[in-house]
C-alpha cells in the first residue's frame, strides 16, 4: 500500500507529509480547500505530464515523493531490472517527481527514470477514478479485459495474443508476396548479374577494415621505407653517438662520486634501449620489402571492394544484403506459385492455432459471464438499484478479432420494464459511478492493484445511497487500500481513517493542510458535512459513526 506521501510547494500546499494506513481512507474538506492537490500529486507519481503552473507561487520547483510497501515486488522489480534501475529493498518502492521552472525530473528508488517507466509502474500500483474516469468502463476492450480477469483467463489471453501476432505476421507476408508484380526477363537478367557479381567477390566478414589497412601500407611502401631509413640514420649518426658520450661521462663521474650510481645506470639503460630501437626499425625496413605482385593483388582487391560499395553500398554489408534481396526476388519469381502456396500454408496453420486459442478463451468467457453479471447485480442492489438488471452479453464473430472470437457488451437497466441498454447509453454519471463501483467489488479478489482512489465519484448520489457507496468502498478496503475523497458524511463515517483538508491564510497567503481527525474532532467534521449544528446534527454524526 501507499504508506507515505510527501508534497512540497505544489499548488496551495507548502509542506505535507501524509502517513496512510490500510483499509478505507476518507479525505474531506470544504470546496477549494485543496483536496484535488492529493489527486494531482498521485497523478504526478503515476507519470502524468507536469507543467510549471503547478509550482507554488514564489518557488522555483515542487516535489512529490511516494513510498509504497508492496506485499510482493516481483512484477515491479522486473520492470526496474529491464531499465537498469535499483530493485525494491524489502518490497519498498520509492518514487519522486521534481517539477521545476526550467526542467522536470523523476526518480525511482533514487535512480533517474523516464515518464514512461513511471506510467508502466503506475499501472500496477494505483487505480484512480474521478468523476469522469468511469469512461474506461464504456470501452468494449476494457469490458472484455474485466471479464477475462474475473474468469482468471490471463494465461489463455496471453497465448491468444501471441497466436494473433503470428497469424497477422504470416498474413501480411503472404499479402505482400501476392501483391508483388511479376518481374520481366530483363529485370531477372539484371538481378542474376548482380547476385553473381557480389557472390564472385567472395566477401568475408571484417575484410573491409583489414583490406584498407593493407592497401594503405602497400601503396605507401616507398615513402614508409624512406622515413624508416631516415630514422635509422638519425639513431646511428646523432642519437647513439651522443648517448655513448654521455655514458662515458657518467661512468667517470661514478668513479669519483658513487652517489650518482643510479643516474649512470639509467644512462646505460637508455643506451641499451636505443640499440633495441635501432634493431626494431631495421626489422621494420626488412618487412617493407613487399613483393610487387602482392602490391598488385591488394590494389585490385581494394578497387573491387570500392566498386561494389559504390554500386550497392555504402558498406560491404549493404552489398551482401542487396545480393540476398535479389536472390529472394529471383526465387519468388522462378517459383512464384510454389512460394505463394507455402506462404498460404503458413497463414492457414497460424489461423488454425489462433482459432484453437480463441476457443479456450471463449469457453471461459461463456462460463463466467453469467456469474459476473449475477455478482454485479447483487452489488447494484446494495447500491440502491433494487430492481436493476445487468447482463454481460457476448456476440460471436465470424473471424477472430484482436481480442478473440467474440465482442462483449455490458447491458444495464436501472428500471424494471425498460429494455437494457449498453452502458455507453446511460446518461447519468451517478448511475455509471455506482455500476463501476459494483464491478470493482465483483472483481475485488482478481484485481491485484494495491491502491484504489475514488475522487468524488459519489457526487451525484445522496442519503442512504451515499451510505451504501461508502460501505462498498469499505468492503473494497478489506482487500485493497482505498482512498475516498468525498463530500458525503455517510462515506467519511465508514472510513477506517479520516483526514481533513483545510485552507487557511498566513502572511497574506493561502495554505492547505492535511490532518487526521479522530474522536470529537471527527464528529465536528461530520457535523459540518451534514450542513448544520446543534444537538440533533451531532447525534446524527455519532449515529453515522456507529
Amino acid at each position: 500500500m501507499l504508506t507515505l506521501l510527501k508534497i512540497r510547494n505544489l499548488a496551495l500546499v507548502e509542506r505535507l507529509e501524509w502517513d496512510l494506513g490500510g483499509g478505507l481512507v476518507g479525505v474531506t474538506g470544504e470546496t477549494g480547500a485543496g483536496k484535488s492537490v492529493i489527486v494531482g500529486a498521485l497523478k504526478l507519481v503515476l507519470g502524468e505530464r507536469a507543467h510549471k503552473g503547478l509550482i507554488r507561487t514564489g518557488e522555483d520547483q515542487c516535489t512529490v515523493e511516494a513510498i509504497f510497501q508492496l506485499s510482493d515486488s516481483t512484477v515491479i522489480d522486473a520492470i526496474l531490472d529491464e531499465v537498469g534501475l535499483d530493485l525494491c529493498e524489502e518490497n519498498e518502492l520509492i518514487i519522486r517527481r521534481v517539477v521545476g521552472t526550467s526542467s522536470n525530473k523523476q526518480f525511482v528508488n533514487n535512480g533517474a527514470a523516464t515518464l514512461g517507466v513511471l506510467k508502466k509502474i503506475g499501472q500496477h500500483l494505483v487505480d484512480l477514478h474521478g468523476p469522469h474516469d468511469h469512461q474506461s468502463l464504456l470501452s468494449p476492450e476494457r469490458q472484455l479485459a474485466l471479464l477475462d480477469a474475473y474468469g482468471a483467463a490471463g494465461r489463455e489471453v496471453k497465448a491468444y495474443r501471441e497466436s494473433w501476432a503470428a497469424w497477422r505476421g504470416a498474413s501480411e507476408e503472404y499479402e505482400a508476396a501476392r501483391a508483388q508484380r511479376e518481374i520481366s526477363d530483363q529485370e531477372k537478367e539484371l538481378l542474376r548479374f548482380q547476385v553473381e557479381e557480389i557472390d564472385s567477390a567472395e566477401i568475408k566478414a571484417g575484410e573491409e577494415e583489414d583490406l584498407e589497412e593493407r592497401y594503405r601500407r602497400t601503396s605507401n611502401a616507398n615513402r614508409l621505407g624512406e622515413l624508416a631509413g631516415k630514422a635509422v640514420n638519425l639513431i646511428n649518426e646523432t642519437v647513439a653517438p651522443g648517448l655513448e658520450d654521455l655514458q662515458r661521462v657518467t661512468s667517470e663521474l661514478r668513479k669519483i662520486d658513487p652517489a650518482i650510481a643510479d643516474l649512470a645506470e639509467e644512462v646505460e639503460s637508455s643506451v641499451v634501449q636505443m640499440q633495441e630501437l635501432e634493431r626494431s626499425v631495421v626489422d621494420y625496413l626488412d618487412e617493407l620489402e613487399i613483393d610487387p605482385s602482392e602490391v598488385q593483388e591488394v590494389e585490385e582487391r581494394f578497387n573491387l571492394v570500392e566498386s561494389l560499395k559504390r554500386k550497392y553500398g555504402p558498406t560491404l554489408q549493404d552489398a551482401l544484403d542487396h545480393a540476398e534481396d535479389a536472390r529472394q526476388k529471383l526465387e519468388g519469381s522462378d517459383n512464384r506459385e510454389e512460394f505463394l502456396a507455402r506462404l498460404k500454408q503458413d497463414v492457414d496453420q497460424a489461423l488454425k492455432k489462433l482459432r484453437a486459442a480463441a476457443r479456450k478463451i471463449s469457453s471461459k468467457r461463456k462460463k463466467h459471464a453469467p456469474a459476473l453479471a449475477e455478482e454485479v447485480r447483487g452489488h447494484l442492489v446494495d447500491l440502491g438499484f433494487k430492481q436493476a438488471e445487468f447482463e454481460v452479453q457476448l456476440k460471436s464473430r465470424e473471424e477472430p478479432g484482436a481480442f478473440g472470437l467474440e465482442d462483449v457488451e455490458y447491458l444495464f437497466g436501472p428500471n424494471p420494464g425498460e429494455p437494457l441498454k449498453p452502458l455507453r447509453q446511460v446518461a447519468s454519471s451517478g448511475e455509471i459511478s455506482r455500476v463501476m463501483l459494483a464491478v470493482k467489488n465483483a472483481l475485488a479478489d482478481q484485481d491485484s492493484t494495491p491502491l484504489m482512489v475514488f475522487d468524488e465519484i459519489d457526487a451525484n448520489v445522496g442519503g442512504e445511497i451515499a451510505r451504501a457507496v461508502g460501505e462498498k468502498m469499505a468492503s473494497l478496503g478489506e482487500r485493497h487500500q482505498v482512498v475516498a475523497i468525498t463530500h458525503f458524511p455517510q462515506v467519511a463515517a465508514v472510513a477506517h481513517q479520516h483526514f481533513l483538508v483545510e485552507k487557511r491564510v498566513e502572511g497574506g497567503r493561502s495554505l492547505s493542510s492535511l490532518t487526521e481527525v479522530t474522536g470529537e474532532t471527527r464528529i465536528d467534521e461530520l457535523v459540518r458535512m451534514l450542513g448544520g449544528g446543534g444537538t440533533q446534527a451531532r447525534e446524527m454524526a455519532k449515529s453515522l459513526l456507529k
